[in-house]
């Protein structure tokens, strides 16, 4: 297997889709002396948007969202972001807390040998996202939560920003049917993944934050041996569009809806070939030939890469869940042949947030795999094999190696 080809392919994947409040508790870092107050920090914190439970497919639920935060601290006494920790509601007891090295961990670009250890350095004028996967208890869950932020400035004094506060929406995930037919997919950068391209890609237009591909997920295609690709090939690089298991398989729409945007005539790519950077990040610089679907209000189902000529639904047709809108392809910012697919609040790519969701039914197959895993043909399948696990209801994690129904 050429390695070089594997982190080439690898690479370009990572661009495909460039009441009262109850007082707030103690300070959970003491403060140096036990006399000195832990002074207030200036910093701005906020939470990019609001997050929703969504149950994966571990059966566990969770909030994916992201807290951004800027210092307005001074220059020659910058800080560090030492602790989070995070609440239910006016609980006093935190849900989980995360301290130094931990930290570093909830950015998307993960730390360099050289960084601190102890926590994360903001400097004056400058934010930092920090991406957080909250798996939350059995019970109802909270209708907010609370942050407390303790920073440490370059002198070694302890600051604290508390109350940071944002409501949990208590609507249920919007449910959809299988976007593909049966085979085996692989759910690649997808949901719980920090690091992945899509969850780690904040987007800056006109102003607004937001973070569009939050829940999103690229599906390939498997053979019976997790192989992406038919063999032998010398690399990954010497492949044909063909020679991927998922090419030209069917898209379904995931629900009843009517097609609100759509492009085809967008000429099919070439595996791992050198890709130009957008200029600007819309549906029609990113997604190829694609659809988007409005499944509800304020929630459109976005499909990207589509075959060249494949698509069989045009702007205002209705469409029936299940019914095939294209054929999986690889046009776009696309590194190799899969399908794309998001749930949004808007139609387009830019100024839109991903939503959770749920899918009907599916069968896990495996789980905690990535594509660089699959990218050799002669590679045997693991043995033994996991025990298939039926799901309903809950949204596959990223890993995840599926067969829908």
């Amino acid at each position: 297997m050429d390695s070089a080809s594997t982190r080439h392919l690898a690479i370009l994947l990572a661009a495909i889709l460039s009441g009262a409040a109850a007082p707030p508790p103690a300070s959970p870092v003491a403060p140096r002396h036990q006399d000195a107050p832990v002074h207030q920090a200036q910093v701005e914190a906020r939470i990019v948007a609001a997050p929703q439970p969504v149950r994966g497919s571990d059966g566990t639920r969770h909030l994916a969202y992201e807290l951004r935060i800027t210092s307005f601290q001074s220059d020659t006494d910058p800080l560090t972001l030492v602790r989070i920790a995070i609440y239910a509601d006016d609980a006093r007891t935190p849900l989980e807390t995360l301290d130094g090295a931990a930290i570093g961990t909830l950015l998307a670009q993960p730390p360099q040998e050289d960084d601190p250890k102890d926590g994360v350095p903001i400097a004056s004028g400058r934010s930092k996202t920090f991406f957080l996967w909250l798996t939350l208890p059995a019970g109802i869950p909270p209708r907010a939560l609370r942050h407390q932020l303790v920073f440490r400035t370059g002198a070694g004094a302890l600051q604290r920003a508390d109350d940071i506060r944002t409501p949990v929406i208590e609507a249920a995930p919007v449910r959809i049917a299988a976007p593909l037919r049966g085979g085996r997919w692989l759910a690649a950068e997808g949901p719980g993944n920090r690091l992945s391209h899509h969850w780690g890609s904040m987007v800056a237009i006109n102003g607004t934050l937001s973070d569009p591909q939050r829940f999103a997920i690229d599906w390939f295609g498997l053979d019976d041996g997790d192989h992406a690709f038919r063999g032998p090939r010398a690399s990954p690089a010497a492949t044909t569009d063909e020679d991927w298991i998922g090419y030209g398989g069917d898209v379904l729409a995931v629900a009843d809806g009517v097609v609100v945007d759509a492009r085809d005539g967008i000429a099919n790519g070439t595996p791992l070939a050198p890709q130009d950077t957008p200029d600007d990040l819309t549906n029609r610089t990113l997604y190829g030939n694609f659809v988007v679907l409005r499944i509800a209000p304020g929630r459109y189902a976005h499909y990207a890469h589509l075959r060249s000529g494949s698509l069989a639904v045009s702007i205002g047709q209705r469409v029936r869940r299940g019914a095939v809108i294209g054929h999986l392809g690889q046009t776009g910012a696309a590194g190799a042949p899969h399908l794309h697919f998001h749930i949004s609040d808007r139609p387009t790519f830019e100024q839109s947030q991903g939503l959770p969701f749920v899918i009907d039914a599916f069968t896990v197959r495996d789980r905690g795999k990535r594509i660089e895993d699959m990218l050799d043909p002669d590679r045997p399948p693991p043995s033994p094999r996991p025990s298939p696990s039926t799901h309903r209801l809950e949204m596959p994690l990223d890993g995840d190696i599926i067969t829908f129904s």
